[in-house]
C-alpha cells in the first residue's frame, strides 16, 4: 500500500505514462518459469532487508508461498520506490510487490492482481482518556465512503474527539476522511512525516493521530514513542479503495492470471490471514 505516497506517485505516474510507449515490449506469449519481483526492502513490516541482505517481511513470505503454488522460480530484488514502475515497463522486473495500492490512476499504465491485502486504519493516542484503547482481536469496521452509511461510526468518534487536536501525515488517502469528518470540531495538524507526528503525540502536543494499522504495528514500540497505543475502531472497507495488489505490465495477462489463482488459494486457506497476524498483529485480508 503505497498509501503514503500518493502525491509523489502522481508525478511519477505522469512521467511513466509519457514513456510507456517507449518501454512497452511487443506482446508475446511467454513460457513463465522464472520471474523477477521487485520490492523496496525497506518498508517494514511489508518488506525489509534482513542482516546478510535477504529480504524478509509479510510480502516476501507471502510471495514465496504464491510462487510455490504456481511452480515458478521467483527471484526477489530490492529497488527504490521511484524506480519501480519505470523498471517494470522497461523489462527490468516482471512483478512489483511493495504494498502498492490499486488506484484508477495506476491502472491506466499497469495491471494489478486481485488484492492480497486491504489495510485498515485507526487512531492512536498516548492519553487513554482521549479514546478507548483498541480491544485485542477487534474486527474491522467497514466504511463505504458514503456519509449516509458511514455517519454512525463517524458521529461516535466526533463526540470523543471534539475540541481535540488530530495529527495526520500530508499526502495520504486519509486526509479527506479526517478533514471531512472532523475539521469542524477538532484542530487538524498536518505533518510532513509520520515520525514527526508521532513524537508530538508521545509528548502531548497533539491528542490523537490517524494512520494505517500496519504502520503503527511496526513503529509504536520504539523507545521514544512507547506511550502510543492504537485506539478506537479499526476502519477499513471500500472507503480506502480495493486494497494492495501485485503489479504487472499490461501485456503479461497470463502471468497475472497465474498469480490471481495463487492469491485466491492463499486467501481461501488462511495463509494470508496467518502471515498478516504474524507481521501486522491484525488481519488485513481483503
Amino acid at each position: 500500500m503505497k498509501v503514503k505516497r500518493t502525491t509523489a506517485a502522481k508525478a511519477l505516474i505522469g512521467a511513466v505514462i509519457g514513456a510507456a510507449a517507449i518501454f512497452a515490449a511487443p506482446v508475446q506469449a511467454k513460457d513463465w518459469k522464472t520471474v523477477t519481483i521487485a520490492l523496496e526492502g525497506g518498508y517494514a513490516p511489508w518488506n525489509l532487508t534482513l542482516p546478510g541482505g535477504k529480504l524478509g517481511g509479510f510480502e516476501p513470505e507471502l510471495v514465496a508461498n504464491l510462487c510455490e503454488r504456481i511452480k515458478l522460480q521467483c527471484n526477489l530484488v530490492a529497488q527504490d520506490w521511484d524506480g519501480m514502475i519505470p523498471g517494470l515497463q522497461a523489462g527490468k522486473f516482471d512483478v512489483l510487490m511493495d504494498a502498492i495500492s490499486i488506484t484508477p490512476e495506476r491502472e491506466k499504465i499497469i495491471a494489478f492482481s486481485k488484492p492480497y491485502a486491504a489495510t485498515p486504519a485507526t487512531f492512536a493516542i498516548a492519553d487513554a482518556k482521549i479514546l478507548p484503547k483498541a480491544a485485542p482481536g477487534a474486527g474491522v469496521v467497514k466504511l463505504t465512503g458514503d456519509p449516509k452509511t458511514d455517519q454512525p461510526t463517524v458521529d461516535a468518534l466526533r463526540k470523543q474527539l471534539k475540541g481535540k487536536t488530530i495529527g495526520i501525515q500530508s499526502g495520504t488517502v486519509y486526509t479527506k476522511f479526517i478533514n471531512d469528518g472532523f475539521k469542524d470540531i477538532a484542530t487538524i495538524r498536518v505533518y510532513k512525516t509520520s515520525p514527526e507526528r508521532d513524537l508530538d503525540l508521545a509528548n502531548g502536543r497533539i491528542d490523537a493521530s490517524f494512520d494505517d494499522v500496519t504502520y503503527y504495528a511496526a513503529n509504536i514500540d520504539k523507545k521514544e514513542t512507547a506511550s502510543i497505543v492504537m485506539a478506537g475502531p479499526k476502519i477499513g472497507g471500500p472507503i480506502w479503495g480495493p486494497g494492495e495488489g501485485l503489479a504487472f505490465r499490461k501485456q503479461d495477462a497470463d502471468l497475472k492470471a497465474k498469480f490471481d489463482t495463487a492469491i485466491s488459494a492463499a486467501l481461501a486457506d488462511g495463509t494470508v490471514k496467518k502471515l498478516s497476524n504474524k507481521w501486522f498483529k491484525t488481519d488485513v485480508t481483503p
